[in-house]
């Protein structure tokens, strides 16, 4: 048995699909699709895009298809940023011998515009030509992109022939029947019947005319049936799979729940509230807790940064409470991890209902604090009142006080605290009040293990939001206002006080420096990438010289991807559907701030 077989039928034989084994029987002429996953197999179970459709791809008896998944397997071998299969063995997937690259269909998931160039690296382990051109319509597998990571797939649009915007179940289900239908061949490709789906966007069906640095000053459609605009898809809740609800595969550690999908809030700068509020029947929610103790899943993961939002959250904390304290009675610890919250939305009694919760932590820290029993993240964002208003975060600071005040009875003494710096409109002092909260906080805790960390991460404002014109923070800033802010808190509580109860965190500069670009590019930064990567870059190490030269090398200036967009078109203008008035509302409020320019 080679290595890659031995290491597939290991993840095969540690998973239990939740809601039992998926049917194995295929209709006629069934589609290969193969979802590409960038991470090992346990954190792959969470990633519930690609997750999702997996399950409904192979559940669902009207759709065409069945589904597999590849990922980043441990056994595979790493060479500089390039990964290849041991014994040069084809890379494969969990479910199949069959080379990936025989799918009819490959998808790619990507969580963060700073990780596109893991795409290059996916499609070359599994043999798949980068670039749409080389690719010969059914020989080589259709490659489609989505997930927040592409909210600009515009960098990405020579080497994906077709991305899904937003939620993917109608749409991805429609793409597999049409193709049923209608097979690729040299002869005849369908890219244009696939366009004309809605929320599916085909970058090789426009046109566009560049910028000098950067940016683009026109597009187009190559043909009158192609569609001048795609929307992002945001669906009705029964038009949704409940995978996409719920984690629909276990390796028996951990069982996940999404109780609510978007925000109630809009601030000007954050994505969770461009899609539309919506919240998962309870049913659908117990009855896979039902599920999840019958197997014996031991550590609960709700992954919903805004949970305090949910209406029926106290009954759901209830049953998981109860699953708990049956466990409990055998000697067995139920632990359950919840995303971030609003802090102005916690109540006594949700602060009561997690208390009794006994083992609780928070989804993404990987922080290990001394004797750290309970920690809650928030995200007040900015220290300053003005900035509050003007961004339009609606989280008072009175509101966040109280709550933290609620917390000193509690098993919480850990409280982690987002804030944004570099922010146009924001002065110095602004950021030097940030540490001024944190001192703050700590104090109405009031309890001698209390503790709290800053993490700092600088401004970058998303495609989709209202803010998506702004300047960006340049990301080489990041340290010196990381510094200047530690630096004001040690001063404030001392040395030894600041060592035992704070943390200012705060780096990452290249991520950033991928980031900037990639959330403000056209199609010639994905070219960048490939360069970049062709070089041997660590992407986690990228010297920003050697991203500037490279960027210089196409015709590119970074300066010009931080800058202010005033541009009538941006490069993600076939999808773009923010209000006009909106942004001009924003870049008024900011222009009437006096001392930050």
């Amino acid at each position: 048995m080679s290595v890659l077989a031995a290491e597939t039928a290991a993840i095969r034989a540690s998973e239990i699909p939740i809601v039992g084994p998926y049917p194995t029987d295929r209709p006629d002429g069934a589609l290969r699709v193969v979802f590409l996953i960038p991470y090992g197999h346990a954190y792959s179970l969470m990633c519930n895009g690609p997750m999702s459709l997996y399950d409904l791809v192979n559940r669902t008896a009207g759709i065409p298809a069945y589904a597999e998944r590849a990922l980043q397997y441990d056994n595979l071998v790493r060479d500089g940023n390039r990964l290849t299969t041991p014994d040069g063995e084809p890379y494969r997937t969990i479910e199949s011998a069959a080379p990936v690259h025989q799918a009819d269909i490959v998808g790619v998931s990507v969580t963060n515009s700073g990780d596109l160039h893991s795409v290059l690296r996916l499609l070359d382990l599994a043999g798949i030509p980068r670039r749409s051109a080389d690719r010969v319509p059914g020989i080589h597998p259709l490659v489609v992109g989505g997930n927040a990571g592409l909210a600009n797939p515009e960098v990405l649009a020579d080497y994906l022939d077709v991305v899904a915007m937003g939620e993917a179940e109608v749409s991805f289900a429609e793409l597999l029947r049409t193709l049923h239908v209608n097979p690729r061949t040299p002869e005849n490709d369908t890219l244009v019947q696939i366009s004309r789906i809605p929320g599916l966007y085909v970058p090789a069906l426009y046109e566009y005319d560049f910028a000098p640095g950067g940016g683009v000053l026109a597009v187009r459609p190559k043909a009158p049936t192609v569609p001048a605009t795609v929307n992002t898809q945001f669906l009705e809740l029964r038009d949704l799979h409940d995978a996409h609800f719920t984690y629909p595969i276990t390796d028996g550690t951990a069982a996940g729940l999404i109780p609510v999908l978007g925000c109630k809030h809009s601030c000007h700068f954050c994505t969770l509230g461009v899609p539309p509020f919506r919240e998962v029947p309870i049913e659908i929610l117990t009855a896979y807790l039902d599920r999840v103790e019958e197997l014996g899943v031991e550590r609960i993961i709700i992954s919903a940064p805004t949970f305090t939002q949910y209406r029926r959250r106290e009954e759901l904390l209830n049953r998981i409470r109860a699953y708990s304290d049956r466990a409990a009675e055998r000697g067995v610890k139920v632990t359950t991890i919840i995303g971030s919250v609003r802090a102005d939305e916690m109540t006594s009694d949700y602060l009561r209902d997690i208390n009794e919760l006994g083992n609780f932590g928070h989804l993404f820290t990987e922080l290990n604090l001394t004797q750290a029993r309970g920690i809650i993240t928030i995200a007040p964002e900015f220290a300053s009142a003005e900035l509050l208003d003007i961004y339009y975060k609606t989280m008072r600071p009175e509101r966040v006080n109280k709550t933290i005040e609620q917390c000193r009875d509690t098993v919480i003494n850990t409280v982690m605290l987002y804030f944004i710096v570099g922010a146009p409109g924001e002065r110095p002092e602004d950021r030097l009040a940030i540490a001024d909260r944190a001192k703050e906080i700590r104090e109405l805790l009031d309890r001698p293990d209390a503790a709290v960390i800053v993490k700092l991460h600088g401004f970058m404002p998303k495609p989709g939001t209202p803010g998506q014109r702004l300047r960006m923070s340049d990301p080489e800033a990041l340290d010196r206002y990381g510094d200047e802010i530690a630096a004001r808190l040690r001063d404030l509580v001392g040395q030894p006080d600041f060592d035992q109860h704070y943390r200012v965190q705060f780096g990452e500069k290249s991520r950033l420096y991928l980031e900037a670009i990639c959330l403000r590019g056209d199609r010639r930064i994905g070219h960048v990438l490939e360069d970049l990567y062709d070089n041997g870059m660590d992407p986690t190490n990228l010297p920003r010289d050697v991203l500037v030269d490279t960027l210089a090398a196409h015709g590119l200036d970074f300066a010009r991807h931080l800058r202010h967009m005033d541009d009538p078109v941006l490069p993600w203008h076939v999808f773009n559907d923010v209000d006009p008035t909106t942004e001009q509302t924003l870049i008024k409020a900011l222009n009437n701030r006096p001392g930050w320019q």
